[in-house]
């Protein structure tokens, strides 16, 4: 037998460490366990190589475990770069990537973490009127368009968003593979013959201190992942108040940081909830693991349709009991293995709270039907092996 044969691929990530956030956790992801084969002898490896825009600002590349990165890359760079790979992935349709890749005729694969190919914000939010995008895009009401992203982006902005969507839907029609992180995406999009890789996230086993149910201790919910808008914490809080208004004791871990931080801060003091609520901040590794041990559930009151969220995967993979808005891909993750509320409705979410306070057997019961079914649909060797046999054929 000859040399395992060794796939030069380049995974085209805008975002990446040492951001925090889903694509940058799948971008990682991807690119370590594929480095990573091209060491075994009797597998067909990979030799990776991350181009990103994100700057390493001072830090050191302590991630990297056998891949290149290639940081802020110019345009004539990051061309010489595709005109050097065998493959190109793309976490996200970005469209000067996707079009040298197309040009230059390399197979390329788009993953789709979004809704960039139906919407000029990626989101299908409307964030004036805080609620999900009705479609405008896909039912052709563009002028709709433009008056939703004119409050961040003003109306020249908003425009080139508009024909940026466009140019990026047209470009993905030419990828040699579509691959969307969940059903729900992949009916968003409505690409002709894309696959589903669902996310996964590593089994680290029950690592997590599931709360004694019998403990004297007060219930505790947490809210895992950035404090913005479409995440919905506010109704979270606005749930809290009712709680506590029914004379029920509990605690609220809000694990994360955004712009949305001084205006939750308010809310809670507006509704004398400081004893209650607890702003810990953004914490990862061994201090998100002892804050989480201190959580009956994760709460994600997403009022935005979360694409495959990673922050509810890795709790669900520890057994963590989730409740969670019935949108999206969250709702998709979830399945029967959790409690879903209608998004945005406090009392509902109220209501499935006070029952986890109630009958504390739930929070043992359902946390082990969340890790059985991410153990069924959701472990990182899924996800790359699948991505594997994708960018090994060809």
């Amino acid at each position: 037998m000859g040399p395992t044969p060794i796939v030069k691929l380049l995974i085209y990530s805008h975002a990446f460490a040492p951001q925090v956030g889903g694509v940058e956790t799948f971008s990682m992801y991807l690119a370590r366990e594929l480095a990573l084969l091209g060491s075994e002898e009797d597998s067909e490896g990979f030799a990776v190589t991350v181009v990103t825009n994100t700057p390493l600002r001072g830090e050191t590349e302590s991630w990297n475990t056998g891949f290149e990165i290639a940081r802020e890359p110019s345009t004539r760079m990051l061309w010489k770069l595709i005109g050097k790979t065998d493959r190109v992935l793309l976490a996200g349709p970005a469209i000067l990537p996707l079009l040298f890749a197309l040009i230059r005729r390399k197979p390329v694969a788009v993953t789709h973490h979004g809704y960039q190919l139906i919407c000029p914000n990626g989101m299908l939010f409307q964030f004036s009127k805080q609620r999900i995008c009705p479609g405008h895009f896909a039912a052709k009401r563009y002028m709709e368009c433009v008056k939703c992203n004119a409050g961040q982006a003003k109306f020249s902005g908003s425009v080139r968003l508009l024909a940026l969507t466009f140019v990026r839907r047209l470009l993905s029609r030419f990828a040699n593979w579509n691959v969307a992180v969940s059903e729900h995406v992949s009916c968003r999009i409505a690409m002709p013959e894309t696959r589903v890789i669902r996310n996964g996230v590593p089994d680290c086993g029950l690592i997590s201190v599931v709360p004694d149910v019998r403990s004297s201790e007060p219930c505790s919910f947490a809210y895992v992942g950035r404090l913005i808008t479409e995440k919905g914490v506010p109704v979270l809080i606005e749930a809290a108040s009712i709680l506590k208004m029914r004379g029920r004791t509990f605690q609220i871990l809000l694990i994360g940081d955004g712009p949305e931080h001084k205006g939750l801060q308010a809310q809670v003091s507006a509704l004398r909830l400081d004893q209650e609520v607890q702003f810990l901040g953004f914490l990862k590794g061994a201090a998100l693991q002892e804050a989480m041990s201190r959580a009956s559930a994760l709460v994600m009151p997403s009022i935005c349709e979360d694409a495959a969220p990673f922050s509810v995967l890795e709790q669900m993979m520890q057994g963590r009991l989730i409740i969670g808005s019935n949108l999206g891909g969250l709702a998709e993750q979830i399945g029967d293995s959790g409690l879903t509320f209608t998004a945005g409705d406090a009392m509902a979410l109220a209501g499935l709270m006070e029952r986890v306070i109630e009958e504390p057997g739930l929070i043992q019961r359902l946390g082990r039907m969340a890790r059985e079914r991410a153990l069924q649909n959701y472990t990182q060797q899924r996800m790359i092996n699948e991505y594997k046999l994708l960018l090994s054929t060809g």
